[in-house]
């Protein structure tokens, strides 16, 4: 018999699902809108994924597998509708992914029936995540994730080093996943690697982070470019460091390639996270700029400063002061569904248009790098919006 409590936390959860998203009235730009909930949380994942229904042998209806966060998917938009792949973490660290899907992108998302899984021909890959979903021109979509294993070379009483590898899986239906070789690079840890959507000189694209370590990125650092030839044994032989960390910026402690760029026609529109230093620890935002359409590794425009940064409660969570982004969206009509995890908690998302980010992308002012140089800047907008006001 069915425990009666899962009927009173399923009547709960649905009105938690199917409440409409608002826009945050109090939050403008021009650039994108906030909205007021989360698209994705904890909550979001169905009940029989956590509880033993069955009165008899779970009596006092007890979470058997917690969930303890949802957040960082990846996204694509198929057949009108919208679908996140979701990281999804138990209470005992591992996540795993799960495919949630909505019909407007903004509200309603809800799970398939069954997580993700795949064929595991990777005996030490401990954890999975922060997936990144590419609809590529040879007709296949590609997963690209952080996988991760316990570093072997570190001494026995330490059990926190860990190696961070790219992962790689495809499909054509989001339902049966196929998994393929590691990604190879010269670095010796990889995360936040992005295939390039359509094939340049004829190979196979990566954006990729090189690193030294785990969490420091040591000698390496920034969002490189490099090619492969075949898909099927993904080796880079050279990254080519196209957009640096630098200091005194966002970027200034680490970068990443965010989900993979949007084709435009001024140039491929880049949204990256960046990390700086703070006195309470690190702080990520999320910045854009825009590459070459004949050189996709050649940046053409970069605007100063950060393009989404953690708002009011999204401040808060498992790792405070953090949004990251690894899924967008670009529908018909050329809307953009910017789908960001904040503090690896939850997923928002923020709505823009290509034409808007266009205009951002390319109009807005590059960091000049120094105190006095960017006062220079904000004195001529003052001075030419005093010449408006006076008219």
């Amino acid at each position: 018999m069915i425990h009666q409590k899962y009927y009173e936390l399923l009547e709960n959860q649905e009105e938690f699902i199917t409440k409409k998203n608002l826009i945050k009235d109090e939050f403008y730009n021009g650039v994108y809108n906030r909205f007021k909930n989360p698209v994705i949380t904890r909550n979001h994942i169905p009940v029989h994924w956590r509880y033993d229904l069955c009165e008899e042998t779970n009596p006092f209806f007890i979470e058997r597998l917690g969930i303890n966060a949802a957040f960082n998917p990846g996204a694509i938009y198929l057949d009108g509708k919208y679908y996140l792949v979701v990281r999804v973490e138990g209470v005992d660290r591992k996540s795993f992914f799960a495919i949630a899907e909505s019909k407007n992108g903004m509200d309603n998302f809800r799970f398939w029936d069954y997580p993700i899984t795949w064929e595991n021909s990777d005996e030490d890959e401990t954890n999975i995540y922060d997936m990144r979903l590419i609809k590529h021109e040879d007709g296949f979509i590609y997963g690209i994730y952080c996988s991760e294993s316990k570093d072997p070379d570190v001494p026995a009483h330490d059990t926190s080093s860990a190696i961070a590898q790219a992962g790689l899986v495809r499909t054509k239906d989001l339902k049966q996943w196929e998994r393929l070789p590691h990604i190879v690079t010269p670095s010796p840890q990889q995360r936040n690697v992005v295939l390039h959507p359509e094939f340049v000189e004829g190979k196979y694209a990566f954006y990729t982070r090189p690193q030294d370590g785990f969490i420091s990125t040591g000698a390496g650092g920034g969002i490189a470019f490099g090619l492969c030839d075949d898909i099927m044994n993904p080796h880079i032989t050279e990254e080519i460091l196209m957009d640096e960390r630098k200091y005194h910026t966002v970027y200034e402690v680490k970068n990443g390639q965010g989900p993979a760029p949007i084709k435009t026609e001024k140039g491929w529109i880049h949204i990256a996270h960046g990390v700086r230093n703070t006195a309470d620890g690190l702080r990520y935002v999320l910045y854009t700029f825009a590459t070459s359409l004949e050189n996709p590794a050649k940046i053409i425009a970069k605007p100063g400063g950060y393009f989404i940064a953690p708002y009011g409660e999204e401040r808060v969570g498992d790792v405070s002061n953090v949004v990251f982004c690894n899924g967008i969206v670009v529908n018909e009509e050329e809307e953009v569904f910017i789908y960001y995890a904040s503090s690896d908690t939850r997923v928002h998302v923020a709505t823009s248009t290509v034409e808007k980010l266009i205009d951002y992308t390319f109009n807005t002012p590059e960091d000049p790098g120094q105190s006095m140089d960017c006062v220079k800047q904000r004195m001529e907008l003052i001075k030419n919006n005093n010449q408006l006001l006076a008219q």
